[in-house]
């Protein structure tokens, strides 16, 4: 077959797919008694990721240089690595969750890619002599892969937000940093083992204390029930709307891997800038020019330092930290494509001035 065929078909049916687990995930979100759907989403995006792999590799093939020289080829890596993190951040939180707020934002970038960019903005053409080397592996695929984690743990932080409707609840997960409360306020019992006593209040969470039992209403021991007893110094967060057991156990799913895939993407960050900062000095003689890319780079750095020492050292967890992450995820966004497409410095696309 065709090389060019073949990736012509593959960008397409990698939208169409994308598209179909988009609406599967937001369906099982709307009806979750359906669990045969949960399955099917996680299928889609391992389909998808296994398309656009091939058509990376048959770019790849057929062009002679690894497939990142255009925005086209960049798109679709970058959306490769959303669904391979979304993947990992799935496995890892068992939250269908995760594809509602990864999906969408993987189905438009195939879309802008496939549907948008000119037919000449598509096409490989040979590599400019500053591209023509090994570093463009080592810069640009690091780069990219870290764009990935840390756009999935700022949609994430986004969907946290959603979830907890703003509130600022006390977390009592394991990734909180030494500021934090560990204690999760939990006690395990047997089976058959009756609580007379509930244990001493904890952390509260939300405006009230959790208490673990290990008996349900008839005192037969079988069923673990939560109880909710509000405080007196919750009088004030439990006038508000509380939320439900369920939604605080998804807050602190959401608001753990979130943590943890930024902390993922944020060592990628770094040594993508630092092999930047060596490829630039072998092709243009400077380790940094202010060029608007590296600065937005650094920018972006930041951000997210500023997001992992608040949370590692100060203690931060909740909204505070996800408001930070969900600001870093249009920093990424500018960084990525904006400083890109306004046709200004050495990393210009130059498509829109």
């Amino acid at each position: 077959m065709n090389l060019v065929v073949l990736q012509n078909w593959l960008d397409n049916a990698s939208f169409a797919i994308l598209f179909l687990t988009m609406l599967v995930y937001w369906g099982g979100a709307a009806f979750p008694n359906l669990p045969y759907l949960a399955a099917l989403g996680t299928a889609g995006m391992a389909i998808a990721n296994l398309c656009i792999a091939t058509l990376l590799g048959a770019r790849w093939i057929e062009a002679g240089y690894f497939p990142l020289s255009n925005l086209y080829e960049s798109l679709f890596f970058l959306t490769w690595g959303i669904t391979a993190v979304h993947l990992i951040a799935e496995n890892s939180s068992r939250s269908r969750l995760v594809g509602v707020a990864t999906a969408p934002v993987a189905m438009a970038i195939a879309a802008f890619a496939t549907m948008t960019l000119p037919s000449q903005m598509q096409a490989s053409e040979p590599l400019v002599p500053a591209l023509k080397s090994n570093w463009l592996m080592m810069h640009v695929s690091v780069m990219m892969l870290s764009y990935s984690a840390l756009m999935v743990g700022s949609l994430l932080a986004i969907a946290f937000l959603i979830v907890t409707r703003g509130q600022n609840i006390q977390l009592q997960g394991s990734s909180v940093g030494t500021g934090g409360y560990r204690s999760n306020g939990y006690r395990l019992h047997k089976a058959s083992e009756l609580i007379s006593q509930p244990p001493t209040p904890a952390v509260e969470n939300n405006g009230f204390a959790r208490f673990e039992t290990s008996s349900n209403g008839n005192g037969n021991g079988n069923t673990a029930v939560l109880n909710l007893v509000t405080t007196p110094e919750s009088q004030a967060v439990a006038s508000a709307e509380p939320l439900s057991p369920q939604r605080l156990s998804l807050a602190e799913t959401l608001d753990n891997i979130s943590y943890r895939i930024i902390g993922l993407g944020f060592p990628l960050l770094t040594i993508g800038i630092i092999a930047g900062g060596v490829w630039a000095n072998e092709a243009w003689g400077s380790y940094w020019s202010w060029d608007p890319k590296e600065t937005w780079a650094l920018i972006t750095w930041l951000v997210f330092a500023a997001y992992l020492h608040a949370r590692i050292t100060r203690g931060w967890q909740g909204r505070r930290p996800a408001i930070l992450a969900s600001t870093g995820l249009i920093v990424v966004w500018v960084c990525y494509l904006g400083v890109n497409l306004l046709g200004k410095g050495l990393h210009s696309y130059g498509w829109f001035f």
